[in-house]
């Protein structure tokens, strides 16, 4: 069974951001990044399990996958997945992350 998966406004918010990073230098590049890191989502609704558990958290239900430089970290939910964001592999990831919830 597919799962949905839904974007929380604040991983938009995040995606947003580097993509408008990016353009400053490589319009083009923004677009390709962009692109990978929403088909690396879709991906999700048919294996969600299919990304590595977030090594800080240590808990099946929090999961990532790396695409270019950047994890997209999502949580896995009975029916659904949710993206909490996508951040830069060399940021550290803020524990208020973990409970995101819109």
């Amino acid at each position: 069974m597919a799962h949905q998966v839904v974007w929380l406004s604040a991983a938009v918010d995040d995606l947003d951001e580097i993509a408008t990073y990016i353009a400053a230098d490589s319009p083009r590049y923004a677009g390709i990044v962009t692109e990978k890191i929403l088909a690396g989502a879709r991906e999700l609704a048919d294996f969600p399990h299919m990304g590595a558990i977030v090594r800080e958290w240590n808990d099946e239900a929090y999961r990532q996958r790396i695409i270019y430089s950047y994890r997209l970290i999502y949580r896995i939910r009975p029916d659904r997945v949710e993206v909490l964001t996508v951040i830069h592999g060399a940021r550290l990831l803020p524990g208020s992350i973990r409970i995101r919830d819109r």
